[in-house]
């Protein structure tokens, strides 16, 4: 089976062949970002890296969308908002609010975290956690905040 990395590659290529500008400067923008991370980091390109990258230009495209809004630049925002849509086909779905909801739940009891003073503790045991790779901690960290005093 093909890597995340191989995948993207290829559909680089389908991308040009198709002649979809945007799709293929998405991919090539992603693929530059993977290479650069695999220099700063030294390690070799590998599913993990490939997530944490993607993962991370889709939160600053994100992030940007939110300031494209405030600005009422509609064209940015629906330019970031296909880039967005272009990447997240190579990302895990995330778990759904309620299995997170649950899972928040259960490192709390386990942790017998009792205030917000020892969410750092819930927060580091939930990234522990066998799913992980597919939390929102954004999402987790208020969920944890709402649940502790």
């Amino acid at each position: 089976m093909a890597t995340l990395y191989e995948t993207l590659r290829a559909d680089i290529v389908i991308s040009m062949k198709a002649r979809d500008a945007v799709t293929t400067t998405a991919l090539r923008t992603a693929d530059a970002a993977i290479k650069r991370t695999e220099m700063d980091t030294g390690k070799p390109i590998d599913d993990a890296l490939v997530l944490t990258t993607l993962k991370k230009a889709v939160k600053n495209l994100t992030d940007a969308k939110a300031e494209f809004e405030k600005g009422g630049r509609a064209d940015l925002v629906a330019a970031n908002e296909n880039e967005i849509r272009i990447l997240e086909k190579y990302l895990p779905k995330g778990l759904d609010p309620l299995k997170l909801e649950a899972l928040v739940n259960e490192v709390i009891k386990e942790t017998g975290a009792q205030s917000k003073k020892e969410m750092g503790k819930v927060i580091g045991a939930l990234k522990q956690r066998p799913e992980a790779g597919l939390i929102d901690f954004g999402a987790a960290s208020k969920l944890v905040q709402a649940k502790l005093p």
